[in-house]
């Protein structure tokens, strides 16, 4: 092989090399743009649900418990639980927020789901707090469900909904599932399931929740 040649091909690994050097780099801003943008998104989803929703005082906690009214929910389980609209959701709306203190997030859970939804806050897959079967997917962003997989049997979740009711649950388990376990994820006994994607992407962190109490909330 000539020389030229040779050199010929050193020009071409190295061209190579810096195309990929610039494209992990490019790839890697975007993924810090794109979380920056979700935890922005996280904030003024919140601050306008604390703003809409009249459940919740103006100190921002949640209305006092009551234990004389039988919520709404018990009476009838299999009612849709309400929603506060909030603005540039394309037709969905807030159900609650979601709280894990073991890996502090607080997040608002959307609806319904869908990817532009997705990259906004947490959204209901499928069933329902009331019915003891509702799922709830998330991106793995940093300040979304990134941190799923550190929750560990026994760990508290709590979900409260646009009425002021308040869910609390233990961790149960923590699995793997492939994209293709649809049926798994929504069937079964567990009052709560969490997932999001692995940073591969080949599999679905998922956390199985039971029920460890109840409260109903009124102003």
């Amino acid at each position: 092989m000539s020389k030229k040649k040779k050199n010929q091909i050193g020009k071409i690994f190295t061209i190579t090399g810096l195309l990929l050097f610039a494209a992990a780099l490019a790839l890697s801003v975007y993924n810090l743009w794109d979380g920056y943008r979700a935890e922005q998104s996280r904030e003024e989803l919140l601050e306008e649900y604390r703003d809409k929703n009249q459940n919740i005082s103006d100190e921002g906690e949640q209305a006092e418990e009551s234990d004389e009214q039988i919520p709404d929910y018990q009476l009838n389980p299999e009612m849709e639980m309400p929603e506060i609209a909030l603005e540039d959701l394309d037709g969905a709306a807030c159900i609650g927020v979601l709280e894990i203190p073991k890996i502090d997030l607080k997040l608002p859970v959307l609806s319904e789901w869908s990817y532009p939804l997705l990259k906004k806050a947490p959204c209901r897959y499928s069933g329902s707090a009331y019915l003891d079967n509702l799922v709830i997917a998330a991106h793995n962003y940093r300040t979304h469900f990134g941190k799923l997989k550190e929750l560990e049997t026994g760990d508290e979740v709590i979900f409260t909904d646009a009425a002021g009711n308040r869910f609390e649950y233990k961790v149960a388990a923590v699995e793997a599932l492939t994209p293709q376990s649809v049926e798994d994820m929504t069937s079964g006994e567990w009052a709560l399931s969490l997932f999001t994607c692995t940073l591969d992407g080949k599999n679905r962190v998922t956390v199985r929740c039971e029920v460890s109490g109840r409260t109903s909330c009124e102003r």
